[in-house]
Parts: C-alpha cells; sequence; structure tokens
C-alpha cells in the first residue's frame, strides 16, 4: 500500500537537488548580442526589448567590460548605420559601424571573451534583405557570397574571433572560409545558423536593426513546419566548414536543438531571440512571472536540449544570477 520508489527522496533539499542536477547553466555558456548604432549619442533602450539598449561606441565597451566581468562567454554584435543603399556597402567598410565597433571592444577587452559579429547584410541593404536582389527583386545568392566574403574579411580585420554567417544563402560557410583562408584568417572561426527559421518571434529585433523590410525572407529562411531539411542544413555546413552550428529561433524549436545536439560533431548554439525575450518582459511587467526564475528556466531547457551555447539577451544579467548558485526551490 506504499510507493517502493521514491524519486522525493533526491529532493528533499538544496544540497541533495543541487548533487543530482542533471543540466547547468554557468555564465561561461551564455553569449550577450549587442546592438551598436552608428551616430547615437546616448544610449537609448530599443522600444519593444525593454532594458535592451542601442548602444553608442562608449556605452557599448562599458557594456563589453561589464558582460566579461559577469562572466558571459561571448558577445555578438549588430551594427545599425546611419545610412544604407541596395548592397549594404558600409557591411564591408572598415569605417562601418560594425567594423568600428569590432575594433572598440577588441581594444577594450581583447582575448578576455570570444568577441562575435553577425555576418549579414540586411542591416545594411535599403530594401531590409539578406542579400543584394537581382532585377527582378529576388535575392541572388551567388551575388552575395561574393559580399559576404568581404563583409567576413573586414570583420576579422577589426578583430572578431567567430562570424556568424546569419544569411541562409547556399554556400555561404564555404564561400566564407575561402576567402578567409585565402587570406590568412585561418584561426577565425564560423559559427554557421544552419537551421535559422522563418519565424515570427524576430519582430523586436527587426525594431533592433531598424530593418528596412518589406515582404519576408520565406525564399531563404526555413519554413517553420520543416525538421528533416534542418538536418541538411546542418550537414551541409559541416561539410563546408564550419566551427559551430545553431538553431535559431531556440524556445519553439527545442526538437531540432536535440536533434542537431545529437548528430553535429561541433559545439551547438541556439539563439533565444527578442521574441522571447519581450513576451517574458511584458509578462514580468504584468506581474505574472518571476523574471529571475523564469529566465533561468528557458535558458535551462534550452541547456536540456542539448545546446553548448546560447545567445541571450539576459546573458550578463543571468550570469550575474548564476554566480549566486540559485537552487531553482519552488515558490
Amino acid at each position: 500500500m506504499y510507493p517502493a520508489d521514491r524519486p522525493r527522496r533526491l529532493r528533499r533539499n538544496a544540497a541533495l537537488r543541487r548533487l543530482v542536477s542533471e543540466t547547468e547553466v554557468r555564465p561561461r555558456h551564455l553569449v550577450l548580442p549587442m546592438f551598436v548604432r552608428e551616430g547615437a549619442s546616448e544610449p537609448v533602450d530599443i522600444p519593444s526589448m525593454p532594458g535592451v539598449p542601442h548602444h553608442t561606441r562608449d556605452s557599448l565597451r562599458r557594456a563589453a567590460v561589464e558582460a566579461v566581468s559577469a562572466g558571459v562567454g561571448g558577445l555578438m554584435l549588430f551594427g545599425v548605420p546611419a545610412e544604407r543603399d541596395a548592397t549594404g556597402s558600409a557591411a564591408a567598410d572598415p569605417d562601418g559601424v560594425l567594423n568600428v565597433a569590432l575594433r572598440d571592444v577588441a581594444a577594450e577587452v581583447g582575448d578576455d571573451t570570444v568577441i562575435m559579429a553577425d555576418t549579414c547584410l540586411d542591416e545594411f541593404t535599403d530594401h531590409g534583405h539578406c542579400g543584394v536582389l537581382d532585377e527582378s527583386g529576388n535575392v541572388d545568392n551567388d551575388r552575395t557570397l561574393r559580399l559576404y566574403g568581404e563583409m567576413a574579411l573586414a570583420q576579422a580585420e577589426s578583430g572578431a574571433h567567430v562570424l556568424g554567417p546569419s544569411g541562409m544563402m547556399d554556400g555561404q560557410i564555404g564561400a566564407i572560409r575561402e576567402a578567409l583562408d585565402a587570406a590568412g584568417f585561418h584561426e577565425t572561426s564560423l559559427l554557421a545558423y544552419s537551421a535559422k527559421y522563418a519565424s515570427a518571434f524576430y519582430g523586436p529585433f527587426r525594431d533592433a536593426v531598424d530593418s528596412q523590410l518589406s515582404g519576408d525572407r520565406k525564399t531563404y529562411q526555413q519554413d517553420p513546419g520543416n525538421a528533416r531539411e534542418a538536418g541538411r542544413e546542418v550537414a551541409l555546413d559541416l561539410a563546408e566548414g564550419a566551427d559551430m552550428v545553431m538553431v535559431k529561433p531556440a524556445l519553439s524549436y527545442l526538437d531540432l536543438v536535440r536533434r542537431t545536439a545529437e548528430t553535429s560533431s561541433v559545439p551547438v548554439a541556439a539563439y533565444q531571440v527578442s521574441g522571447e525575450y519581450s513576451m517574458i518582459e511584458a509578462a514580468v511587467e504584468r506581474g505574472w512571472l518571476d523574471r529571475q526564475r523564469t529566465v533561468l528556466e528557458t535558458l535551462t531547457s534550452v541547456r536540456r536540449a542539448g545546446a553548448d551555447i546560447v545567445l541571450t539577451y539576459w546573458a550578463t544579467q543571468a550570469a550575474r544570477w548564476l554566480r549566486d548558485e540559485p537552487t531553482g526551490d519552488a515558490e
């Protein structure tokens, strides 16, 4: 009449729960995405992402030092230029906002953290697409690859340790790897956005980069209903020389994080995207959720699914919480 198995024995106090915990989130697992706006005179919060600012060059440097002091594993930089054109020429300009920001951060923190750069044209084009357009208004895959190579070289020269090609162009990892190696940047790593889905959760990010996009990106980002396709994309990126692979978004695609982790021979990242951040912050603002417990639970879920690295806008804050070794006790 009494249970033979009593799993609760291992939950009786915080010390036991900590001893048998199966999944760990540490500051080193976290990467902080950061936005720097060209010409900004002061940092200003992004309206749809409260707590996440458009940085000035100075505030970016300060925030980078703060993140490194908290122990985060890396920083992913995005640039918001003052002017855009059809080919996103500011992306490869050594004096473009993102390349200047990379040099600033590299000078400030050096090798104390991993400096990453978003290697995509969408922030820099006046049409908001991740590649250049042909005469019919479609994204020209192969012409875009040449521009990605130029952008990658500018970022590597500016001090990026890792480049994050996020445009979902066919052959982008191979093209960038070839360009880097030809210029002697053999040590620059590639974090491939291998399984990047055409998601509704990117809405606030487009606000963050002042996107000029009209239409959608469904001809190059993946259909949310497709899983086998993600495996194909990961396999192609690995064959082309990816050093790490990513699934984006994270929370709605934990099954893909798991599948990728089970088959990948390199570290797997997942991006907790802007919409995931904003919906939790909105619920916190209304008193419906506890920020710390909710954030740490979501990060744990991504790690539990198999991600080695999590890109999250809470990286610095979460790193501080994790240093305090929260027990995760229920209310």
